[in-house]
């Protein structure tokens, strides 16, 4: 297979997922607008995802994935219905590139139909294929992909498995091409497979079809072949990978970075069947199709949220990102310009008809005379039952009484232009309708030059004001609707890459122990009454970005948040950072104290229920047992620009952790200057959204020492 599935590939994919068949549907998520994840609960072994790249393959993965903190509607719609849903069966339509999924669910039977051609689709419908949703709207001849509309699949192509000895005759003995595209094409095998067959049969692939369908010989060894390579596909397990000849070496299997950068240099492609083109290869064995071409583009694959955000983020970067004010006017500028060519050339096209209308007076007006007069005999259906025998009269519309009419050319043969007339118009009042179509236009076509005018003075201007901005060292503000989740809490960066978060409020402080505290954590709290409560997150953390931003001012570091550094242990001085935000998140930093008292423990202390007579009130916990107490702890708390999941944000630590993340940092005291002053101030000198910054800053501050922050 090449990166798009052949009706091969899915024959043996639909097997390889019919063991599912019992599973269930847990989650949905589509972390790329060409990727969906679907992710099973088989009844027996560990949870995979069935990864679905729209148009080119589908396969099952068992490695870890970025996903979105918020699922798209196309994923909460498959939630909604295939949540908890049994798979049933996974079957291919025909032997078409289309597979179908088959769930029992709490509304009742549901299909998931993955159609792998073209552009490629993934349609949810009910148990009588009423389409619930496509995940992309279509509309093809004879068939419509749109909610409420029933799913029909497209024409069923040649089955290769009913192309016996004699079937494969006919199929030749019909056709006037050539072997090999007699058999990719009308054969369905495709050019791969058509190629093998014809080598494996010894026949020459541009001999003429029906010169080969008289050779029986040749012909039985054509469908022999074929047979033994449908029975090779249904039978066999086993997969390959196949490999660049010059890229092999040594691989540590238990390196799994260095593995899958070593399949992405030198995988070719996956097969699921070995073919004569491939003899010469350097093959690896693999135990199943899934395997291998989760082997080959994983890893690739796996990325797919990273690629989402950072496209986002370099289209909406300085110099043409989406979201900033010079792309939008940009494509604005572009779209005016394309509706300006437009309106020209239409004023051009409907001027021409007019003209010809009038050039051609006495033939319209014989159109005319003679359809009026076999509409008044006999009738509108009658006359456009009889279209096909007049080459001048292409098609009527009885509503509004109009013809569609070929003109003649200059040599008066109906090569001319096709027009829309009225019936019960004169040749002149046909041709002056044109001609006021025209002028419409054109009046159309003023209006938009003003607007183009218009656009390039802003455009201009707006390139101006970037420039000035990109000279200054400023990030452009990203145009968001969602926030990272862990912006909706106080959050900060240990030592080791561990995030630390913390509740704004009693709200907060619930959320967060109810939702991340795990066993691994750590919870730490100042000994102040109202302090938040404060998580250290074992294995959630930053680790560098290897795709930064498009445009990225220099000094401003780009992070990545993963669910899985990897660092076993908690560092005695990210210990202490967490300790100093502690106190620095609560009252001690507005009252201007010089330090405090903080403590930690590990979640299984942590618990809402309070002895017998006693309440705990909301956004507070009962601590059960021994307290690991840090005491005279200071507030040293810096803020440095980081870039984190191709945003660009204010990050607040410690002058620990800060200055060894960020070039471009500054430290804070407690002050008398406001936050809303200070976020301002901050805002205008890095580009930042005022709200983003005020989220970040822990209360009144002054800036002791900046480090080009502010500068």
């Amino acid at each position: 297979m090449r990166e798009q599935m052949s009706g091969f590939d899915l024959r043996r994919m639909s097997c390889e997922l019919g063991k599912l068949a019992g599973g269930w549907m847990k989650k949905a998520y589509q972390p790329h607008h060409e990727q969906v994840v679907l992710r099973i609960n088989p009844k027996q072994g560990v949870q995979q995802d069935l990864v679905i790249v729209r148009g080119k393959r589908i396969y099952l993965s068992k490695r870890d994935r970025p996903m979105p903190s918020q699922p798209s509607p196309f994923a909460m719609l498959l939630r909604k219905h295939l949540g908890n849903a049994r798979l049933e069966k996974v079957e291919q339509h025909g032997f078409d590139r289309i597979l179908v999924l088959t769930f029992d669910s709490k509304g009742g039977p549901r299909h998931l139909v993955i159609e792998c051609f073209r552009d490629g689709n993934i349609i949810l419908a009910d148990e009588s294929f009423t389409i619930i949703q496509p995940l992309t709207h279509a509309t093809y001849a004879g068939r419509t992909l749109k909610k409420g509309e029933t799913y029909k699949f497209p024409p069923e192509a040649c089955d290769p498995h009913e192309l016996d000895e004699e079937a494969m005759r006919e199929l030749l003995q019909a056709s006037d091409r050539e072997v090999v595209r007699t058999l990719a094409g009308q054969a369905n095998l495709g050019g791969i497979y058509a190629r093998a067959i014809c080598a494996a049969a010894d026949v020459e692939e541009s001999m003429p079809a029906q010169e080969l369908a008289q050779n029986p010989e040749q012909v039985k060894a054509l469908s022999d072949h074929l047979a033994e390579l449908l029975r090779e596909l249904s039978e066999s397990e086993n997969a390959w990978l196949i490999l660049k000849q010059e890229g092999i070496t040594e691989i540590d299997e238990n390196d799994t970075k260095a593995r899958d950068l070593f399949f992405n240099e030198n995988a070719v492609e996956a097969t699921p069947v070995l073919l004569p083109e491939h003899e010469s290869a350097m093959l690896l064995e693999m135990t199943s199709l899934n395997q291998a071409v989760d082997a080959w583009l994983g890893a690739h694959d796996a990325m797919a949220l990273a690629r989402k955000e950072t496209e986002v983020a370099s289209s909406s970067a300085r110099g043409g990102k989406v979201g900033s004010k010079v792309e939008r006017l940009e494509r604005r500028l572009a779209q005016q310009e394309r509706a300006l060519q437009t309106f020209d050339s239409e004023v051009e096209r409907m001027q021409n008809l007019g003209h010809a209308i009038r050039d051609a007076w006495m033939h319209v007006d014989g159109i005319l005379v003679q359809t009026r007069e076999a509409v008044e005999r006999i009738g509108w259906e009658e006359v456009a039952a009889q279209l096909d025998k007049t080459k001048w009269l292409k098609d009527c519309n009885a509503a509004k009484r109009t013809l569609r009419i070929v003109l003649p050319d200059h040599m008066n043969a109906a090569r001319g232009p096709e027009v829309d007339i009225y019936l019960d118009d004169t040749v002149h009042q046909n041709a002056q309708r044109w001609f006021e179509k025209a002028r419409k236009q054109k009046e159309k076509s003023i209006g938009a030059k003003e607007a183009l005018i218009k656009t390039h003075k802003e455009l201009d201007k707006a390139r101006k004001t970037e420039k000035e901005a990109e000279e200054s060292g400023k990030v452009s503000g990203i145009r968001r609707s969602r926030r990272l989740w862990f912006e909706n809490h106080r959050w900060s960066i240990l030592d080791g890459g561990h995030l630390l978060i913390a509740g704004k409020d009693a709200k907060g402080n619930d959320i967060l122990v109810k939702k991340h505290l795990r066993s691994d954590d750590r919870y730490v709290h100042a000994d102040l009454h109202g302090a938040a409560s404060g998580i250290m997150k074992l294995k959630a953390g930053f680790i560098p970005d290897e795709h930064p931003p498009v445009n990225l001012p220099e000094g401003v570091p780009a992070l990545r948040l993963v669910d899985d550094i990897d660092v076993p242990e908690f560092s005695e001085e990210a210990q202490n950072q967490s300790a100093s935000m502690a106190l620095a998140w609560s009252r001690a930093w507005n009252a201007g104290r010089a330090g405090g008292a903080v403590f930690w423990v590990n979640p299984g202390q942590v618990t809402k229920t309070a002895e017998t007579g006693e309440y705990v009130g909301r956004g507070a916990f009962v601590i059960r047992g021994k307290r690991n107490w840090m005491r005279d702890v200071e507030m040293n708390l810096a803020i440095g620009l980081v870039c984190i999941n191709s945003v660009p944000l204010l990050l607040c630590g410690t002058v620990d952790s800060v200055p060894n993340i960020c070039q471009r940092w500054a430290r804070l005291s407690p002050g008398r200057e406001r936050k809303e002053v200070l976020a301002k101030r901050i805002t205008k000198a890095t580009g930042l959204a005022v709200e983003d910054v005020l989220s970040v800053l822990p209360g009144q501050s002054d800036i002791a020492e900046d480090h080009g922050l502010l500068s």
